[in-house]
Order: structure tokens, then sequence, then C-alpha cells
């Protein structure tokens, strides 16, 4: 009976592509663990973390229908009592849900100054060069630097701190494009994590740093922020949202 070598040939050919193709599951686990690695060192930190929606192309996981922040909100509505840095729950999360992103929610251990790249990026320089001990911060997306700090707690005095409800009510972002304190109330997209459009966030510097008292930092980026507010395009620019808390 004669051997069809051409059908052999194929076969042979395509076995190659597969076996060519096999270290690209290799990778993603890869990946996937150093994703784990990360969000077991910001538990480790003290910072609870709970699932967060994630890019489903441009479009957010959540479905809702012009979701005004796709990819960076938490799943359940739950997330404040959800927030764990219990090992065990958090890989569970990592494994049955591989693509999702996480929060960290603030006012319980950590605060978080969310301030725009450019005013960010000049702040840290600054501190930095002083030897100020600035603790972890990352790059979200393409436009806003994350300070995370020691919280300030629950004051005595209402009047002297305040809950932060710019991501509980995501439609009033836009509000405040200078700097947001992200307190009691609030949380923050945590690295790693990916956003629409291929954009991430990314750590500058890891949660290993010690968490600083705000107020060190504080001065140094609002003066960033004032700067950046001087020099950015006036008719897109709401003064009197502009590095807040500083007018309260």
């Amino acid at each position: 009976m004669g051997v069809d070598f051409g059908r052999n040939r194929g076969s042979a050919s395509k076995i190659s592509q597969w076996l060519r193709r096999r270290p690209k599951p290799q990778q993603d686990e890869v990946d996937d663990s150093a994703r784990e690695e990360q969000l077991l060192a910001v538990a480790e930190a003290g910072m609870p973390i709970a699932p967060a929606a994630h890019p489903v192309g441009y479009r957010c996981s959540c479905e809702r229908i012009g979701c005004p922040t796709p990819a960076r909100h938490p799943v359940s509505f739950a997330w404040q009592t959800q927030s764990t840095t219990d090992r065990a729950q958090i890989e569970r999360w990592a494994r049955n849900q591989p693509q999702a992103n996480f929060i960290t929610a603030t006012g319980m251990i950590h605060d978080v100054l969310d301030v725009p790249l450019p005013a960010g990026e000049q702040a840290l320089e600054r501190l930095l060069a002083a030897g100020v001990d600035v603790g972890p911060v990352a790059r979200s997306g393409d436009d806003r630097m994350l300070f995370f700090t020691a919280t300030r707690g629950t004051p005595e005095d209402e009047d002297e701190w305040w809950p932060c409800e710019l991501d509980c009510h995501p439609e009033t972002m836009d509000e405040h494009p200078g700097m947001r304190w992200h307190c009691r109330g609030s949380y923050v997209l945590l690295p790693p994590a990916r956003l629409p459009g291929e954009l991430d966030v990314r750590w500058v510097r890891g949660p290993e740093h010690p968490l600083p008292d705000p107020l060190t930092l504080l001065e140094t980026l609002t003066d960033a922020c004032a700067q950046y507010a001087d020099t950015a395009d006036q008719s897109d620019l709401d003064h009197g949202s502009v590095a807040w808390p500083l007018s309260r």
C-alpha cells in the first residue's frame, strides 16, 4: 500500500507549528505567578484588596452601558467588607479570576494621594532628591500617579479630615483634575492592572517601601499640582477643584 508523503509532510508541519506555539501558555503561567506575587506583596504590607472589573477590548467587563470608569471599579457592592489581606482568599481570587483587576480599600491601613502624572513625576523627583521616605508609588494609565501613605484614620474633629467619595461615585472623577485624597470610603486600582486601550497600572516604587505620613508628601505634591494647573489648558481646567483639599 502506498504512503501519502504529502499528507505526512502536512501533518508534520502542523505538529511543528503546534510545538512552536506551546511556550505561550508557559509564559502566561509565569505572568499569572508574577501577578499573584505582586498581589500577595500588597497584602503582606497590610493593604486589603478585593476583585475589580477588567477590560474587554475598550469596554468594561461589568457590561454596564457607558461605564464611567471601565476596568477601574470593584465587581461587588460589598467591596469594603470583602477587602482582605488573607493569603488563601487572595490566591483563590487570583487563580479563579485570571483576568480580574484588583482594588485596594483605603482609609483602614493606608491612604492614597492621587495626582496628575506630570505633577507626580515632578514631585517624586523632588522628594527623592530631598531624601524624603516616599513609600510605594504607582503609575495609573497615562494620566495619574498614586502615592501610597499611612492613613490619617478617623479624627476626633470631623472637620479636619473627610471621606473621599470620588471613586464611590466615579461619575464625579472628571470634576477633580487636581489632587484626590483617597481615604475613608474610597479605593484605588492596584498594580498590576490592565486598562482599556492597552494601558496599565504598574508600580514605580513597590509595596516593600514603608508607608509614610501623608503630611510629609503633601506640600511638595500640592506645589507640583499648582504648577501643573498653571501650565494646563485653561479651557479644560476647573480651577475650583484643582489640588483640593487646599480650598477646604
